[in-house]
């Protein structure tokens, strides 16, 4: 596997995940809407759960909605992320292998990004993410260089924007949703809020 590039949408999404639930772990799938083949350029994300992570019947239930979602709007499934509640720890955890290992029967050059909690802060130069890639039935950790993010101070700054704005409590995962089903865990308010943000008249592009 060559680089994968990160867009703005899925990162912040990613990252208000974590900060909106600080003392749980996190998890989600991330999107393409690319071709197959080549560097994987994930375009969104879907937030997935903070709570019981490791309850396959949910898993299952939320991997089947995104995907027919997926398949409705021109998008797959290419990849996963977590972040673990203790903020030091970025491993993956047995959960993560597993539900990794189930996107790549889909998506052979599937990938695992862990948060890293511990480096989550207002002034990153780098994105606080660590890849894993899949090689001979492993998952083994991949050149953090590897990652990309175009104009990753403008997503930082975006990012921090609705953290202080408090716009993070827009967000919904799938776990939110089942508790209260009128909610959206295809997060079109937050999308759009993002694309304001990036706006040419907010200087961000």
């Amino acid at each position: 596997m060559g680089e994968i590039e990160l867009s703005c949408r899925a990162y912040v999404k990613m990252h208000l995940h974590a900060c909106l639930f600080p003392r749980c772990s996190v998890n989600g799938l991330l999107l393409s809407s690319g071709a197959p083949g080549g560097a994987v350029c994930v375009t969104d994300c879907v937030p997935l759960l903070h709570s019981h992570l490791s309850l396959a019947p949910i898993t299952q239930l939320a991997l089947t909605q995104v995907d027919v979602w997926c398949s409705q709007t021109q998008q797959r499934i290419v990849g996963y992320y977590q972040a673990n509640a203790c903020a030091s720890d970025s491993s993956p955890t047995p959960c993560a292998l597993k539900i990794a290992d189930k996107i790549t029967e889909q998506c052979s050059n599937a990938v695992l990004l862990m948060i890293d909690g511990g480096k989550m802060s207002a002034h990153d130069r780098v994105p606080p993410i660590v890849m894993y890639e899949r090689k001979d039935s492993k998952w083994i950790l991949k050149d953090k260089h590897t990652i990309m993010l175009r104009q990753w101070e403008e997503t930082r700054l975006i990012a921090n924007q609705m953290l202080d704005s408090g716009d993070h409590a827009l967000l919904v995962d799938f776990d939110s949703h089942l508790d209260d089903i009128t909610k959206d865990w295809t997060n079109q308010k937050v999308n759009n809020k993002i694309l304001e943000l990036a706006s040419p008249a907010n200087g961000n592009v």
